[in-house]
């Protein structure tokens, strides 16, 4: 019905896609101008302060304002621990901590909807029933934009992992020259390479604040949910709790991940094989189609405008997606 209706001699799905384009594609524009142009000025401001010898406390007050801000907002969640929504914008947080991101809750909520809409936009022009809609809303509005944090938080840690050995093996030449532990933990968060840094800056932050060590890691491991970082804490917080050579112990544990990682390459290596097996054979469905619909379009049109063509379409492409999940579990290894 929605496709029969014309405006401007378009369809309805069509012109409803347009108009939707065109607001949001204006905003996303000005809202990515704002923030560079906001990036640009604060940077040239603080270089003009350096240079005239002026002090940056002024320049830095919309940032600490905003710090300020995030702390109020963690500190009433945590003075009512026991609501529901309270644990859900506290979990959303640290999703968002995970994947490297410095939003705010509303900044991501708007995203959201902005991906919803443009997905129910997208869905609409395509010519698809008006009323899967609802299914539409949830999935482009709340699941897609979660699966992007959780992606994004699994690549930081990543490269927080590939990293990490390099940062315990400067705490341990650190604490043999004389160093203690709490310089050490601040050269690596003003000389690594992110996001080690970002994470050894929140890990001394908090210990400036007044938390304990053990509290600290606690936190950092919630953060940065790893293996190798909790191996970390529990050896610094056995090493506070029954003394010993703190070094040696490091750097034994630099070995181990050391191992692991290589390990993981290895096996990376000899699986590599499989992988590109389960690549062709999962690609290949798609790639004669391909090539048939340029040979013969009218051969495998049948597939999208016959009824009986369509439950044959989405019966074979839910099928492949089964194959595709299955082939890349049994080729996915955990070191």
């Amino acid at each position: 019905m929605a496709n029969d209706l014309q405006i401007l001699g378009m369809p309805f799905g069509a012109f409803l896609a347009v108009l939707v384009l065109l607001f949001l594609l204006p905003t996303a524009g000005a809202f990515v101008i704002v923030d560079k142009a906001g990036a640009r000025s604060r940077l040239k401001g603080r270089i003009s302060s350096i240079a005239t010898g002026q002090s940056v406390s002024s320049q830095s007050g919309k940032a600490q304002l905003k710090r300020n801000r995030q702390i109020k907002n963690k500190l009433q969640d945590t003075a009512n621990p026991g609501s529901r929504n309270v644990n859900r914008r506290i979990e959303l947080r640290l999703r968002i901590e995970r994947a490297g991101l410095d939003w705010s809750l509303k900044t991501f909520y708007i995203l959201s909807g902005c991906s919803a809409v443009l997905g129910v936009a997208i869905y609409i022009a395509m010519g698809y029933p008006p009323i899967f809609v609802i299914a539409v809303l949830p999935v482009m509005g709340v699941g897609f934009p979660r699966y992007v944090l959780n992606y994004l938080a699994k690549r930081r840690q990543k490269a927080f992992t590939k990293l990490f050995a390099d940062a315990i093996d400067v705490i341990v030449r650190g604490i043999k020259s004389g160093l203690p532990v709490g310089e050490c933990l601040n050269i690596i968060a003003s000389e690594s390479p992110e996001p080690v840094s970002t994470e050894f800056k929140l890990l001394v932050e908090a210990q400036r604040l007044g938390m304990t060590m053990k509290q600290a890691l606690e936190r950092a491991c919630r953060r940065m949910p790893s293996a190798d970082m909790k191996f970390f804490a529990v050896v610094l917080n056995l090493q506070q709790q029954t003394g010993g050579n703190l070094a040696e112990t490091l750097s034994n544990l630099s070995g181990i991940l050391r191992a692991r990682k290589k390990m993981g390459d290895k096996v990376r290596a000899m699986s590599s094989e499989a992988r590109m097996t389960a690549t062709i054979i999962g690609s290949m469905p798609f790639l004669i189609s391909l090539i048939i619909y340029v040979i013969n379009p009218e051969y495998i049109s049948l597939l999208w405008t016959d009824p009986m063509g369509k439950r044959i379409f989405y019966g074979g492409l839910g099928w492949m997606s089964t194959g595709v999940f299955i082939m890349r579990q049994m080729i996915t290894f955990e070191i």
